[in-house]
């Protein structure tokens, strides 16, 4: 991730090595010798972080962390100190640095502290930005596919075609079908959702079609249907794979002539609407073996979307867990606790079958204290062999020791004993 970095170090020869380092792999590097320079531009600039020196005349890194506390914003501090001041570097960590960097420090544990830190307060700015924005019609997530997802509804919402959601269970689907209505020129009309699945067969005529006063015993008034209901609007069909062959041929007429006779009434009523059709499995496919008409499939097979599930978007897990703990603590009135790194990791490692409706449900426990975030290699060893159990367990030492460190790898070296590059190398043979 590229940003824009300030260096602050009075030692010129230090500050300029620092920002050749940083121009080169594609950052913004400003240069100042002083914190006093820094704090003047600020605003300004907006640094995604800053990288200071920590023993400075006048200013040091302790000052000029409490002068941004006190300033406001977001604004990162990666400390770089000598030998001798490390323990006054965990102290300013307490105090609100990010990280620090031990002199003389390597030129690629540098670049991925600056990675680490700069997509961390972009995950910071992103949950900003859902809490502003309250979240509940939000596609939510940075991956690469969920952008494509957000590009792919904002054409469509435009566009009066009617629209097939796919994707498995607990994926969002609905929100998609919400999105495509409040995004589109029908937004000002209603928003008329049917779960097909639960509609009794004996009612769907009066439900989808209305009735007309005496259209059967019982019958004391005239009602609307929910296809006429959603005139001007949207209509969604949740789990319309469920639907009896029958109801969908009844269905078909209404849809392919946009029209409608209420049960009892000879008038034909015309029907301005949008349809988005919701199911769990591929209905294209359906068609082949005669479980879902062929007819009524083209009939609404406009465009078609496909949500993701949890596994094609592991980045943006630990961003959707943080938002629904937001949420949950939210709604309870209690304080936001905090997911730390090794949760988050944990995180990305769990299945989640139950896609993003079963994160959500484990956050809001999460939130609510109930459940922690464990990670997931607390199991048993159960390689069948002596080096595969070896092995194993191994892999789980590194594991929570990278943990332990927040993924500082030269940390984490220093506590498993081993030198730096054997633990990269063991890293790169376990998949950690």
């Amino acid at each position: 991730m590229k940003g824009r970095v300030f260096v602050i170090d009075d030692d010129a020869d230090h500050r300029e090595a620092a920002a050749d380092l940083l121009s080169a792999a594609g950052h913004d590097a400003v240069c100042f010798a002083s914190a006093a320079e820094a704090l003047l531009v600020l605003d300004a600039a907006d640094p995604g972080v800053i990288l200071t020196d920590l023993r400075m005349p006048e200013i040091d890194g302790f000052d000029l962390i409490a002068a941004l506390r006190d300033h406001g914003g977001d604004h990162p501090v990666i400390l770089m100190t000598g030998h001798g001041d490390v323990a006054q570097a965990v102290r300013a960590i307490r105090e609100g640095a990010e990280d620090f960097l031990e002199k003389p420090y390597d030129a690629g544990h540098l670049l991925l502290v600056v990675d680490r830190t700069l997509k961390a307060r972009e995950t910071r700015r992103e949950l900003d930005r859902l809490r502003q924005a309250g979240g509940a019609s939000e596609i939510l997530g940075e991956c690469l596919g969920i952008q494509a997802l957000r590009q792919r509804i904002s054409a469509l919402a435009t566009l009066d075609v009617d629209v097939i959601v796919t994707g498995p269970t607990g994926t969002g689907k609905e929100l998609v079908a919400r999105a495509l209505h409040s995004k589109s020129p029908r937004s000002a009309g209603r928003y008329v959702a049917i779960n097909c699945a639960a509609l009794p067969e004996a009612l769907f005529e009066a439900e989808m079609f209305g009735y007309a006063i005496g259209a059967f015993p019982g019958a004391t008034g005239e009602k609307p249907g929910k296809l006429e209901l959603a005139s001007g609007g949207t209509l969604v069909l949740d789990e319309i794979e469920a639907m009896p062959l029958a109801l969908q041929a009844k269905l078909l007429r209404a849809i392919q002539e946009r029209a409608l006779e209420r049960l009892g009434e000879n008038r034909v009523r015309p029907l301005d609407l949008r349809i988005v059709a919701i199911a769990k499995t591929d209905l294209a496919a359906l068609t082949y073996d005669g479980s879902f008409r062929a007819d009524l499939f083209y009939r609404i097979a406009g465009a078609e979307i496909r949500t993701l599930p949890l596994s094609e978007m592991q980045e943006d897990i630990p961003l959707l867990f943080a938002h629904f703990v937001a949420q949950a603590a939210a709604r309870q009135g209690l304080a936001i606790p905090e997911v730390g790194f090794g949760a988050r990791a944990a995180l990305r490692k769990r299945a989640w079958p139950g896609n993003v409706r079963e994160l959500k449900a484990a956050a809001e426990r999460f939130a609510l204290g109930i459940d922690a975030v464990t990670p997931a290699d607390v199991r048993p060893i159960t390689g069948a062999t002596l080096a595969d159990r070896i092995a194993e367990f191994e892999a789980r030492e590194i594991s929570g020791a990278l943990q332990r460190c927040r993924g500082n790898t030269e940390r984490a070296a220093e506590l498993l004993g081993l030198p730096r590059r054997t633990l990269t190398d063991k890293m790169k043979r376990y998949g950690l």
